[in-house]
This record gives structure tokens, sequence and C-alpha cells, in this order.
């Protein structure tokens, strides 16, 4: 209920998340370093300075930020990246929530809750090569191909409510 799809997305990708190694964000500083494509890198944790040491102009940190600036990122980012393996990890659907698609490594949770082509693209290897075929992927398929409204009543399916009532 707190996320809302916006008309004006911009530009960057976004990861939200501890930066701890399984979270695997040092994959996505790799491929956006070679990608030279905005990276927008939110949270904390102690791989952050080694993450900041090997990333290019073009991957900003932000540290914490409070939920309302979250969720501003979360609903005008190009696309959200989860390329670690949780059970479920609540962010994809947050992402789906605001609207905008995910790029997930298809394992654990993420299988749940992405539908590759139709709420975002999975990448099968957790590898810097992976991620960069899906980010091309996604930049092929163009701004408009996912429908944040169709993206958001997917997300529902994982509401609060409904949880309680099934």
């Amino acid at each position: 209920e707190r996320y809302v799809p916006e008309s004006e997305i911009g530009d960057f990708y976004l990861s939200v998340g501890r930066l701890i190694p399984y979270k695997r964000v040092d994959l996505l500083v790799q491929a956006f370093n070679q990608l030279g494509l905005p990276l927008v890198i939110v949270g904390e944790g102690r791989d952050r300075r080694r993450l900041e040491a090997m990333a290019g102009p073009n991957i900003r940190f932000t540290g914490r930020l409070d939920q309302a600036e979250t969720r501003r990122l979360f609903a005008r980012c190009r696309a959200f990246l989860f390329p670690g393996l949780e059970d479920f990890g609540i962010a994809p659907v947050e992402a789906q929530a605001a609207g905008r698609p995910v790029i997930a490594f298809a394992a654990g949770g993420a299988l749940d809750t992405v539908i590759d082509g139709q709420t975002g693209l999975l990448f099968g290897e957790q590898t810097v090569e992976a991620v960069i075929a899906a980010v091309r992927r996604l930049e092929e398929l163009g701004p408009a191909y996912f429908d944040p409204l169709a993206l958001r009543r997917h997300a529902e399916r994982y509401s609060t409510a409904r949880f309680k009532q099934e």
C-alpha cells in the first residue's frame, strides 16, 4: 500500500539492500562499470568500502535512506536489480508494487515473484556477463515494454491483506 507507480521514470538502475557478500552487489558494480549506465546503490554493510573502491563514476552509493526516499527511488528507477539468492526477498515485490520491473538471478524467491518477460527479466548465472546480458535485454525492450499497473497488480498477490486471508 505504501508504493505508488509514477509516470516519470529516471534513467538509473537501482539496488537496495545490505552490502554484504551473499547479496552479490559486486556483480552489479562490475557489470555497470562495463555498461556505463547509471546505477544507484542504497544500503550499508561491511562491503561498502570495497564496492565503492571498485565502482566507476556512473555508480552512486547513497548509504541508508529513509523509507519515503527509498520508495521514490523504487518508483522512478529504470529497473530494480536483485543479483543475490534469497529464500523470498521482499525488495523485488516492493519494486513491482512501485510499478517497476525487476532483473533478478533465477533462483530462490525470485522464481516465485518475478515472471520472466512479464514482471521483469531473469538471468541464469551469477556472473557479470549474465547481468550485462539481462540489462541489455531490458534496454532493447524499451521503457514502455513493462506496464506499471500490471506490475503493481502482480505485487498485490503478496499483500499483507491477501496473506492474512489465505
